[in-house]
């Protein structure tokens, strides 16, 4: 932890969000923003996930004015072409599971983060492999609340965790928040003086 602690507004209620930037010795100052977060025809999962992040710093910049830096950031669960979103009920919880298991699906987190008129974004895509799950415990696992704030119906931290037969990226972007790139674009930023240094994409 810094001895004097930076602190950043985060354009998100997601605990998970604000647990991992405290893990970067960061105080946290959450402002949540809702957008329509509907996908356009014909955009890839990768555009609609950076423009769902760039779109919701703009908004927390726009609506709070802070003073701090924004952190922003969306994650996409994708099969095949198709985006998994936050389930509504506990049918779409299952529907999504079935389709998740015994299958590879990418997890894409975008993050988007601005600062004194300079904006930088960046994306991390991760593969999660699923062992296939039994019926009785995806009937079992939408019984709880922990699916339905969640990309994809699961949380990699959670008790979905034992049924990830491996992933190829980073832990902490399908959390919610890769923690490499946020760091680096930070640092890109001087609102950090550690992390990598790597130029990336400007809002």
């Amino acid at each position: 932890m810094l001895a004097n602690p930076v602190s950043v507004c985060l354009a998100s209620a997601s605990p998970r969000r604000r647990d991992l930037l405290h893990q970067l010795g960061l105080t946290v100052h959450v402002q949540a923003v809702d957008i329509d977060e509907t996908r356009r025809h014909g955009e890839s999962p990768q555009d609609y996930c950076v423009r769902l992040a760039v779109q919701k710093n703009r908004t927390a910049f726009e609506r709070f004015n802070p003073t701090q830096p924004i952190v922003a950031a969306d994650t996409i669960v994708v099969l095949g072409d198709q985006t998994l979103g936050k389930p509504l009920n506990r049918e779409a919880v299952i529907q999504t599971l079935k389709q998740l298991s015994g299958q590879r699906h990418q997890v894409m987190t975008a993050v988007a983060v601005s600062h004194r008129g300079h904006a930088l974004y960046d994306l991390q895509i991760s593969e999660v492999c699923f062992a296939p799950i039994d019926d009785k415990w995806i009937q079992a696992y939408a019984d709880t609340e922990e699916p339905y704030d969640k990309a994809g119906a699961y949380g990699i931290q959670g008790a979905a965790a034992c049924f990830i037969a491996t992933i190829s990226g980073s832990y902490s972007g399908i959390m919610g928040l890769p923690l490499f790139e946020t760091a680096r674009l930070l640092r890109q930023l001087d609102i950090i003086a550690y992390g990598p240094q790597q130029q990336q994409q400007t809002l």
